[in-house]
């Protein structure tokens, strides 16, 4: 099969299109026909030895962990998926080799589900992995009816979901830190809008107009986790990505997991019209170098996908 493959921990200048042999299945599994792969930053630090310690490469490498495609094959043991099930993943396993962005890629039960009818290749490829960290930080600080939630870089792929699935999960204010730029994005979203740097916090305050915040999603870092701190009467309600000392400070850390069941979820939100995928560009499977250079750049608003084959 085709497919971007790493022959050793490095940068996008290492990334190189190459045959491979299609990944083997496991009686657990399913064998994939890639449509299209989403990009995430967690692409290119896994492929920089970053997680080397919790999640060890094998090479080989081939990066993604987001998927959209078409069930090929599954193992014996698989019973509610057959050839010809379109569905979308967060593919993730203990050790990383058997990436998305090739033709193929295998997966577990648990890592996807089918596709919802309200979503395109690209936007189903877009949601899983940005969509399941969104919904399990809100989880986290408990977000529900009646939340106020300040979600931090609210316009990028992970904020974006948050925003949208904050207020699915009935946070009566979602306020969003960003560029000016990106302020009619957020409002259009559903979020009210906030100038990020040097006295955000302020700026959230006065914004407030006498509400309490009782949530707040630190997608960036920067000491955001610290910032908050004045802003959130219980620092459990502060959960971070970005920050793995936020747990030092009796905030959470959230590192996203696969689940089934919060894929379908985030799917009859899209169903009902209350979440929608925002894919800022696509890009053919031969162009993931430039795909990461626009993801390393920190400016991204929604998701870059990578385009593998028809459906």
């Amino acid at each position: 099969m085709r497919a971007v493959i790493m022959p050793e921990y490095g940068t996008q200048e290492q990334l190189r299109v190459d045959d491979v042999p299609a990944p083997e299945i496991e009686p657990d599994e399913m064998l994939i026909r890639v449509v299209a792969a989403g990009v995430n930053p967690v692409d290119w630090k896994v492929a920089a030895g970053y997680l080397d310690a919790a999640m060890p490469g094998r090479f080989p490498l081939i990066p993604g962990w987001d998927v959209a495609g078409v069930v090929e094959r599954t193992g014996s043991e698989v019973r509610d998926y057959t050839e010809g099930d379109e569905v979308m993943g967060y593919v993730r396993y203990p050790e990383v080799q058997w990436g998305t962005y090739g033709e193929y890629t295998k997966a577990r039960r648990h890592m996807v589900t089918r596709r919802p009818a309200g979503l395109g290749w690209s936007e189903a490829a877009g949601l899983p992995l940005a969509g399941l960290t969104a919904y399990q930080c809100l989880l986290a600080v408990e977000a529900g009816e009646g939340s106020v939630v300040v979600v931090h870089a609210a316009a990028g792929g992970v904020g974006s979901m948050a925003v949208q699935t904050a207020k699915a999960m009935g946070a009566s204010r979602v306020i969003g830190t960003a560029s000016e730029r990106n302020f009619g994005y957020l409002e259009d979203l559903g979020a009210e809008p906030v100038t990020y740097g040097p006295g955000m916090i302020g700026r959230i305050e006065n914004l407030l107009d006498g509400d309490r915040v009782t949530a707040a999603l630190d997608l960036f870092g920067g000491g955001a986790v610290r910032d908050f701190l004045d802003l959130v009467p219980d620092p459990h309600g502060i959960v971070s990505i970005a920050d793995p000392e936020a747990p030092q400070l009796g905030a959470q850390y959230v590192f996203v997991e696969p689940d089934s069941g919060h894929l379908e979820t985030l799917g009859r939100m899209v169903d009902d019209g209350l979440l929608r995928v925002e894919v800022s560009r696509t890009l053919p499977l031969e162009d993931a170098a430039e795909a990461w250079v626009e993801s390393r750049n920190g400016r991204t608003r929604g998701k870059i996908v990578l385009e593998v084959a028809r459906p």
